[in-house]
């Protein structure tokens, strides 16, 4: 059942809402902001932190700095029942990507995210999560 409600917004902040919506491809203002609702909706579930929740930490390291990818396989090891798969990418002779898939409750799969982000030699790192379960 859908419901319906209006809003007041400043003519300056309309249009930049309006300009958000072109650049993002919404057909209408509805949409976008069922999308900004159901966002803060899953920000709040994420900082409860029990939610179930499946993400992806992204991190790109140099190989040949001594020890680095055993260090981040030994995380993964020690959190094996939140790693899901770990895809390594050559990205050049130095280089790799590695995206390492993982699942559990929120503040778990975060925590281990920001711990493989953090580990010395990464260059580059991001986590990317969604809820597992029901999506408002």
């Amino acid at each position: 059942m859908l419901k319906r409600f209006g809003i007041s917004l400043e003519s300056d902040l309309s249009d930049q809402f309006d300009e958000y919506i072109r650049e993002r491809g919404y057909t209408n203002r509805s949409e976008a902001i069922r999308d900004l609702i159901r966002d803060a909706l899953i920000k709040r579930l994420w900082s409860e932190g029990e939610a179930e929740a499946a993400g992806a930490a992204v991190i790109v390291y140099n190989h040949h700095l001594h020890e680095l990818s055993k260090k981040l396989t030994d995380i993964q090891h020690d959190h094996f029942e939140l790693v899901v798969s770990t895809m390594h990418v050559h990205l050049d002779h130095y280089n790799c990507l590695e995206v390492v898939l993982l699942k559990g409750k929120a503040k778990e799969i975060r925590k281990l995210a920001d711990t493989l982000i953090a580990v010395r030699g990464v260059k580059h790192g991001q986590f990317v999560g969604s809820l597992s379960g029901d999506i408002p």
